[in-house]
């Protein structure tokens, strides 16, 4: 597997080089100290693999992996960061980063890391924070968030999934018209459609009324 470094601490590189080039299968084949040089050495000479620092000078590592994601949809890429912030770890995952890795992580655990990440199998370590989870459980959360209706808002779908029209729902529910429409378009919004089908297929797919 060939992996690139992007890091802008001399040191650290070196001996994570060294200490990668040992492990069986691994080859280190680049290396850059800023974002800039990442993205462009990356491209001319694509890995399997790169790990990129979050907080190097010139472009950030964030946005070399927003830019590295677009134009290299099959790289794996893992973030390798001093920082347990969730911040970053939002910041990598919109950008698309494959993993986040603390950088307190020892060799041999990262070696299991890259190799899990590589191969797609899911790897349990404190040192590893799973983008992809975490994406998900925020996802999940938002759509909980927005699929929230009121009461009336209740009683008005369900009139709508009955097929009644705004004068009708506004005379069994004793509200104006215009109140009605106001509701249906609250309605709207939270579940992000545009009219009453839309509406009803929602409401049914993720049994909203049951």
């Amino acid at each position: 597997m060939n992996i690139f470094l992007a890091d802008d601490h001399p040191l650290f590189r070196i001996g994570l080089r060294i200490a990668l080039d040992q492990e069986e299968g691994l080859k280190v084949v680049g290396e850059a100290s800023d974002g800039f040089s990442a993205v462009e050495r990356i491209q001319s000479n694509p890995p399997d693999l790169s790990l990129i620092d979050v907080d190097m000078p010139g472009i950030s590592g964030i946005r070399a992996i927003r830019i590295l994601r677009k134009v290299m949809p099959e790289m794996k890429i893992l973030v390798l960061s001093t920082y347990d912030d969730e911040r970053y770890i939002n910041e990598a995952m919109s950008a698309g980063a494959d993993g986040y890795v603390l950088k307190c992580v020892e060799v041999a655990e990262l070696v299991k890391i890259i190799r899990s990440v590589y191969e797609g199998r899911q790897l349990a370590s404190p040192f590893l924070v799973n983008l992809a989870v975490r994406d998900d459980e925020a996802e999940a959360a938002e759509e909980s968030k927005e699929l929230v209706l009121t009461q009336r808002e209740k009683e008005i779908l369900e009139a709508i999934i009955d097929g009644r029209s705004n004068k009708e729902i506004s005379d069994s529910l004793c509200i104006s018209i215009e109140t009605v429409k106001s509701h249906i378009k609250s309605i709207y919004q939270k579940l992000q459609v545009r009219n009453r089908v839309e509406a009803t297929l929602i409401a049914i797919k993720k049994k909203l009324l049951s």
